[in-house]
């Protein structure tokens, strides 16, 4: 998907947090957003580069995209159910 065709219903900055804090904020944000809504997520834990695709894969979402090159890394997480 093109990243100029993305739009964010919310954004979510959990640079700065380590391991399991942007994974808990990613799971209450995400909660707020409508079904088919996307959550952009910033990190700087380098542990979140494969914490948080596992914890979309677990939970059955979908992850958009993500820059992982340098911090802060980004995810664009889709809420499917």
């Amino acid at each position: 998907m093109n990243m100029a065709e993305v739009q964010a219903g919310m954004t979510l900055d959990a640079t700065g947090l380590a391991c399991p804090l942007p994974i808990i904020r990613v799971k209450h944000a995400i909660k707020q957003l409508a079904v088919g809504a996307i959550l952009e997520v910033w990190t700087t834990d380098p542990g979140s580069l494969t914490d948080v695709p596992a914890w979309v894969q677990a939970q059955g979402h979908e992850l958009v995209q993500k820059e992982d090159q340098a911090p802060p890394f980004k995810f664009w997480i889709r809420r499917v159910h």
